[in-house]
């Protein structure tokens, strides 16, 4: 079996499913189907099991993919070490940034390509933090109060929260606890983050009138009418139609911004200008990162708030 083989046979069993596979592959369903009954047909080994729910790997295909796995950590690595050496600040660079991030990145990417125009910057918009280690991206920003350890990387800012509501809501609506109004809330797919853990810690017995799955559509309920939603200040603030419920930001949760990449992928030259760069930018935004930078209506002068918890 040839290292394309592997590649094939390691990619279904992280898939489950052909489809899945031939995703991860960028080939057809059907290149997938051929090539793995190919596989099995040269070596005269049956290596999965096929189901109507997917594939399952008999014992020769997981030995097989543990294999395929080795040999993927030893030239990802030989990747990232020979991609290391170079000295020259020009071609590709791929980061990964959330979606409320990738629009403050976006306006500082024209500075970007005029320092340094032999740089091609590739942008994945995920929130979903990618495997670098897999070279899925070069470089990730991300809001987490710690990032992974096996990443090296720099804080860049902290990043503050507020609770928000449009001005028709809050001009409608006087109660004095959090539990007593409307909210927006996330759902299951964002549980893990620092604005559902507070969700989660601080409204059990409030109402919630939605549910979302990203935080642009969190804040734009919130623009909507639909209640009250807790927001990164560099989200909430810049909104004309949202305001703070109180005018400081929320001792928690906390947060920071991180420009992380891998250890052997940060001397090259590429990396280290698009760090470098990246960092001077992020920085001029910390006003707002920290939620000392607000928009005309936000905040005005309200009375002090309680969750009935000592939460605010």
């Amino acid at each position: 079996m040839n290292w394309d083989d592997l590649r094939l046979v390691l990619a279904v069993v992280r898939e489950g499913t052909l489809s899945g596979a031939a995703r991860q592959l960028s080939v057809t369903h059907s290149t997938v189907f051929r090539r793995l009954g190919a596989i099995e047909e040269q070596i005269g080994v049956r290596l999965f099991e096929r189901f109507r729910d997917g594939y399952v790997p008999t014992p020769a295909g997981e030995s097989a993919a543990e294999t395929a796995a080795r040999l993927e950590d030893e030239v990802l690595t030989l990747e990232r070490r020979l991609s290391g050496q170079d000295l020259r600040p020009s071609g590709v660079v791929r980061i990964t940034t959330t979606d409320t991030l990738g629009t403050i990145l976006m306006r500082h990417l024209p500075a970007m390509r005029e320092l340094h125009p032999e740089i091609q910057v590739e942008v994945a918009i995920s929130n979903v933090m990618a495997n670098l280690s897999r070279r899925e991206a070069e470089i990730a920003i991300r809001p987490t109060p710690d990032p992974p350890e096996i990443l090296v990387g720099r804080r860049v800012a902290d990043i503050s929260h507020a609770i928000y509501g449009s001005n028709v809501y809050l001009s409608q609506r006087q109660e004095t606890e959090l539990s007593a109004h409307d909210w927006i809330a996330l759902d299951d797919a964002l549980a893990s983050t620092v604005i559902g853990r507070w969700i989660h810690e601080n409204l059990r017995t409030a109402r919630i009138a939605c549910r979302v799955d990203a935080l642009p559509a969190l804040r734009d309920a919130a623009l909507a009418g639909l209640g009250l939603a807790l927001l990164p200040c560099y989200l909430g603030d810049p909104a004309s139609g949202l305001r703070r419920l109180t005018p400081k930001t929320l001792a928690e949760p906390r947060s920071a911004l991180w420009l992380l990449t891998h250890d052997d992928l940060k001397r090259t030259a590429r990396i280290r200008a698009t760090l470098d760069f990246l960092a001077k930018a992020f920085a001029s935004e910390r006003a707002l990162l920290e939620g000392r930078q607000t928009n005309a209506s936000s905040p005005r002068p309200r009375r002090e708030i309680s969750s009935g918890r000592g939460a605010c």
